[in-house]
């Protein structure tokens, strides 16, 4: 077995080699979200091989990890002492890797109510792109300075740096989790979910598919109890295979392949849209919307704009259209500007972000 100082001091030859020569490089530990972002080019950096617990107190409600390590693995490893990734990262196989669910920035549907993957990243090992070991942040609550560079990794699928390890927050199992059903039009169901929310109730999922609105509900028995009684609907059997289904894409809604799936970010308070064609599901109390249509990528993107929100093509490349809604030109030259300080020689994931740089 090759020692994980071996390992890291691979990578880190690898990128200055990358920043010496001039070449880019594509980063991928379980290679599982390839299809999310831009295509982009270069001599491949594993980090697959990188994997490990580098440090787990359970009291301290923190764990530091290695980026090749499979999420799967760190969430057994929790779930054994009642705890749990709150931020719910998709794990779309076996092989995907808490870097890049770091990486990628992707939650699942407790996103709204536990908070989104950066809110629970306290620091971060990193080589840089300027061919240096780095640490930003701490390993635990009481220790987070300067963790506003770590939280720039979560969603910057791999342009910024080479995650070695994280550094996250984790929160304790809810004693008690019931999940209801509700037929209803969308329209009503958007209505009872901004209700419910104003209302204080414990929930910590939401789904809206096939004319049925489904309410997960978490915490202490008598609380979800209390709730359900107020709510009504049926209870759902099976709801941990359920939301699993969801938050991994397993879902019957995912495995459609004949059109482009888009990924559309509304503000909550956002009502039902007639104009989005198509097969559709709803999450995050109406927030996060997955569509999938054949109409014009400016016409997605436009009707995106008239309610706030914008709309990234997900899966499905379709010729000159990038993958992330145009931003606007202020937060563009904050980005470039971040690019450029972070890995100035331009050698990680170069056009995945955004094809000009």
């Amino acid at each position: 077995m090759i020692a994980d100082n071996d390992i890291t001091q691979t990578m880190h030859e690898q990128v200055v080699a990358a920043i010496e020569s001039k070449q880019p490089l594509r980063l991928t530990g379980g290679d599982t979200k390839a299809f999310y972002g831009n295509e982009t080019q270069g001599e491949e950096l594993h980090t697959s091989r990188h994997t490990g617990i580098v440090a787990y107190e359970p009291s301290e409600l923190a764990v530091t990890v290695r980026a090749g390590t499979c999420t799967q693995e760190l969430e057994a490893l929790l779930a054994a002492n009642g705890q749990m990734l709150a931020f719910e990262p998709p794990c779309l196989s076996s092989n995907s890797t808490i870097g890049g669910a770091i990486a990628s920035g992707l939650a699942g549907p407790a996103r709204p109510w536990r908070g989104g993957v950066r809110d629970h990243v306290l620091g971060t090992k990193l080589v840089t792109g300027k061919g240096k070991v780095a640490s930003f942040g701490g390993q635990v609550m009481k220790n987070v300075a300067g963790y506003d560079v770590s939280r720039l990794m979560a969603g910057s699928l791999g342009t910024l740096g080479l995650i070695l390890e994280v550094s996250l927050k984790v929160l304790p199992r809810p004693s008690h989790e019931l999940t209801l059903a509700l037929e209803m039009p969308e329209t009503e169901a958007h209505e009872i979910g901004l209700a419910l929310r104003k209302g204080g109730m414990p929930i910590s999922a939401s789904a809206y598919f096939d004319g049925c609105f489904y309410l997960r509900l978490s915490g202490a028995k008598s609380t979800v109890k209390s709730a359900a009684n107020t709510i009504g609907g049926e209870a759902l059997q099976a709801q941990d295979e359920f939301w699993k289904a969801l938050r991994n894409q397993t879902h019957e809604f995912f495995q459609q392949f004949d059109r482009p799936l888009w990924r559309l970010s509304f503000p909550p308070a956002t009502g039902a849209i007639s104009r989005l064609d198509g097969s559709s599901l709803i999450e995050w109390g109406g927030s996060q919307r997955w569509v999938y249509s054949n109409i014009p990528v400016n016409l997605i993107r436009s009707i995106a704009e008239k309610h706030k929100g914008h709309a990234t093509l997900y899966r499905g490349r379709l010729p000159g259209v990038s993958t992330f809604h145009p931003q606007a030109q202020v937060l563009l030259q904050i980005q470039k500007r971040l690019k450029q300080a972070m890995d100035p020689h331009g050698i990680f994931n170069p056009g995945r972000m955004n094809k000009d740089w």
